[in-house]
C-alpha cells in the first residue's frame, strides 16, 4: 500500500545509480511505496555479489570440494573410478546460472514499476542525472555503486587478473600466485587449490585475514599449510615479468617465484570515480568513499549514498539492510536504523569460517581483565573414516562479570551455516548460562557450543 505521494517538480522522485543489491533493494522498495523510481546501470543486473562476487564464488567452492569428497569416499565403502575435471564445463555452468540470476534482478525491477535506465550515469547537479544523450531530474539521487578491486602500482600489473576476471578464465594454470592475505585470497587459494592448482599466497604481514580472532588466523594457516597450500609471509611483490616461458613474480626480497597466473586480491576500493560527484561537491575521503551521514546522506542534501561505495561494512546484507532503512526513512513512518553490531559474517575459506561478535583482543580491550575463553579443537566426526587430518575450532568469548557470551567464532565445515544461527542469540543478549542450558543436536559438531564448561582461559 502506497504511503508516499510522489512530487510534480521532477522526473523522479527517486533515481538510483547502481543496480547491485544495495540499490535494487531500495528501488523496488521505494517504487512499492509510491515513489516514482528509475535505476541505471551500465554492467550487470546483481552487482559485485551476483557477477563476480559471493554467488559464482560459492559456486565454485562447491566445486573445489569434490577433490576432497572423492578422496573420503573410501573410508566409506565405496570405490570412486577415474574423475576429471572440466574448467569450460563449470565456466558454463556458472554463467548459465547468473544470467538467470540477472534476469531475475531484471523482472523483480520492471515488476515493480522501476524504470531501468540502461548505460553509464553521471551526476550533473544535484537534481540531475546523464545517461547517454538523455538527463534526468529527480529529487533525490541514490548512489549504490559498490566497489572495485584495488591494485597496487607494481611494474608489470598489465598481466595480473583480479577477482574481476578470475571466474571466466580461458584455461586453469597448473601453478599460480596470489597476491593477498585478505578474505578474497584466501578463498580462491581453496577453490584453486581444489581444482588441482599449486597455489602460494604472498602476504606482506605476518598473517592472513587482519582483523579476525588471532586463534582462527592462526588456525585457518595451519589446516591450508596441512592441504599444499604455501604461504610467504612478510613478502611484497617490487615487480612482474613476462617471458616465454610465463610469469615471474620478483619480490622486494630479491626472490623470484614462477608463475602461470598472477592473481591480486589487495582489497576493494570504492567505485566513485568518474560519476560526476567531485564536480557537484559531494565530499569523499581518501580512497574515494562517499562520506554520508546517519541517515546516509551526503554534504549535498538530495544526494545520498549507500553500501560498498561508502567504504564503512563492506557486506551484501548490509548494503539491503541500508537500502531498506534508507527508504524507510524517506517514504514511509516504518523507519528503524540499521544496527551494526554483532553482524556476522563467513569467509568461505577451506577450512571455512564464521564469526559473530568480538574477537579476543577486542573483548579485553571492552572489558579489561574480565574475560573467559573457550575452545574445542577436535576432528570431526566425518574425518574419522575419511582419511582427512583436518580440524575444527570454536571459540566462545565470554564477560565473566556479566556472564554476557559477546564473541562466537568457528573454523570448519558449516561455519557460517553453524554462526548465523548463533549470531541470533548473541544479538538477544544470551549468557553463557543459557548456553549451557541449551540441549545439544547429537551428534553434531555445533553442539560443541552449548557443552563448552570449563574456560581453556581466564583473562583476570
Amino acid at each position: 500500500m502506497s504511503t508516499y505521494t510522489p512530487t510534480t517538480q521532477y522526473n523522479y522522485d527517486l533515481f538510483v545509480i547502481g543496480a547491485g543489491s544495495g540499490g535494487v533493494r531500495a528501488a523496488r522498495m521505494a517504487a512499492g511505496l509510491g515513489a516514482k523510481v528509475a535505476i541505471a546501470e551500465d554492467r550487470y543486473f546483481g552487482g559485485t555479489c551476483v557477477n563476480v562476487g559471493c554467488v559464482p564464488k560459492k559456486l565454485y567452492v562447491y566445486a573445489s570440494q569434490f577433490s576432497e569428497s572423492f578422496a573420503a569416499a573410501a573410508g566409506f565403502g565405496w570405490k570412486v573410478g577415474d574423475s576429471a575435471f572440466t574448467w569450460s564445463n563449470l565456466v558454463a555452468s556458472k554463467d548459465k546460472e547468473i544470467n538467470r540470476l540477472q534476469n531475475v534482478y531484471d523482472k523483480l525491477l520492471r515488476d515493480s514499476h522501476v524504470t531501468v535506465v540502461n548505460g553509464r550515469a553521471t551526476v550533473v547537479d544535484a537534481h540531475t542525472v546523464k545517461v547517454g544523450n538523455d538527463t534526468y531530474t529527480a529529487e533525490r539521487i541514490l548512489v549504490a555503486t559498490g566497489g572495485w578491486p584495488f591494485v597496487p602500482d607494481v611494474e608489470g600489473s598489465e598481466h595480473i587478473v583480479t577477482s574481476n576476471e578470475i571466474f571466466n578464465l580461458p584455461t586453469l594454470p597448473k601453478q599460480m600466485v596470489i597476491v593477498g592475505g585478505g578474505y578474497i585470497a584466501v578463498e580462491f587459494a581453496g577453490i584453486l587449490h581444489g581444482l588441482g592448482v599449486d597455489v602460494t599466497i604472498f602476504e606482506r604481514g605476518d598473517k592472513v585475514l587482519r582483523g579476525f580472532d588471532e586463534d582462527i588466523r592462526d588456525f585457518l594457516i595451519a589446516e591450508m599449510t596441512k592441504k599444499g597450500i604455501k604461504f610467504m609471509f612478510n613478502t611484497s611483490v617490487d615487480k612482474i615479468n613476462l617471458d616465454c616461458e610465463g610469469l615471474t613474480v620478483h619480490t622486494t626480497k630479491g626472490e623470484t617465484v614462477p608463475a602461470e597466473l598472477v592473481m591480486y586480491a589487495t582489497g576493494r576500493v570504492p567505485n566513485s570515480k568518474n560519476l560526476g560527484l567531485e564536480e557537484v561537491g559531494v565530499k569523499m575521503d581518501a580512497v574515494g568513499a562517499i562520506k554520508v551521514n546517519d541517515d546516509y546522506q551526503t554534504n549535498v542534501p538530495s544526494i545520498y549514498a549507500l553500501g560498498d561505495v561508502t567504504n564503512r561494512v563492506n557486506l551484501t546484507p548490509v548494503a539491503t539492510s541500508e537500502g531498506m532503512a534508507l527508504v524507510n526513512k524517506l517514504y514511509s513512518s516504518h523507519y528503524k536504523a540499521v544496527d551494526y553490531d554483532n553482524i556476522p559474517t563467513a569467509v568461505f575459506s577451506q577450512p571455512s569460517i564464521g564469526t559473530v561478535g568480538l574477537t579476543e583482543q577486542q573483548a579485553l580491550s571492552a572489558y579489561p581483565a574480565d574475560i573467559d575463553i573457550y575452545r574445542a579443537d577436535f576432528k570431526p566426526m566425518k574425518n574419522t573414516l575419511s582419511g582427512s587430518s583436518e580440524r575444527i575450532l570454536m571459540k566462545m568469548i565470554v564477560v565473566r562479570s556479566t556472564d554476557k557470551v559477546v564473541g562466537m567464532h568457528m573454523v570448519g565445515p558449516d561455519a557460517g551455516e553453524i554462526i548465523q544461527g548463533f549470531a541470533v542469540a548473541i544479538r538477544a543478549g544470551a549468557t553463557k548460562a543459557v548456553f549451557d542450558s541449551t540441549i545439544g543436536i547429537h551428534p553434531t559438531a555445533a553442539e560443541e557450543f552449548v557443552t563448552m564448561r570449563k574456560p581453556a582461559l581466564s583473562h583476570q
